[in-house]
């Protein structure tokens, strides 16, 4: 089971959490999870979809404990003025699954998903990044299938104001480099 749905497993938790090592360690937990509670596996979804289930499950563990330490770490440095950064920060994620020649451009994607509510992420990773159809991201995410087009709509929405914003920042920049190279 883990040779087959390991690489699934990966790849959805890098896509959300954006980090390599948590991913791994996310990877890891999914895999522990599931051997100690494939006993109380009702089959009324397919194996894969309750592995995706909990993957997406810990990945959204760990964003939001993400989330509170990034709090605390805003917290702390009104008390602590040398401290002022938050303790989290992955500004430059390269997704392991792409080509050199794209990493610029999949940097821009995933710095823009990253900004999406984690349920736009969600299903936007699943559906765009892990081809998933929408009815198994439904069922993974215990959502109707109207509701996972509805926030993949949003998803895709914000991801285009986004990355025109982020697109317009650089064409920005290369001009004013460009001007001032000459």
């Amino acid at each position: 089971m883990v040779e087959q749905y390991q690489a699934k497993v990966f790849n959805t938790a890098i896509s959300i959490v954006q980090d390599h090592g948590i991913a791994e360690d996310i990877t890891q937990e999914v895999f522990v999870t599931v051997y100690r509670s494939v006993s109380s596996f009702n089959e009324r979804s397919s194996l894969s979809t309750w592995i995706y289930r909990i993957t997406v499950n810990k990945c959204l563990d760990h964003l939001r404990a993400q989330k509170r330490q990034k709090r605390m770490g805003i917290f702390g440095s009104i008390f602590y003025k040398d401290s002022g950064e938050p303790i989290v920060d992955n500004p430059n994620f390269d997704h392991p699954g792409i080509k050199l020649e794209q990493r610029e451009n999949a940097r821009y994607l995933f710095e823009a998903i990253e900004t999406l509510q984690h349920n736009q992420k969600t299903v936007f990773v699943l559906a765009h990044i892990e081809e998933l159809p929408q009815k198994d991201i439904a069922e993974i995410m215990n959502l109707s299938v109207k509701a996972v087009e509805s926030l993949l709509q949003r998803a895709k929405m914000n991801l285009r104001k986004k990355l025109s914003s982020i697109y317009e920042g650089k064409v920005s920049n290369e001009r004013l480099n460009t001007r001032y190279d000459k």
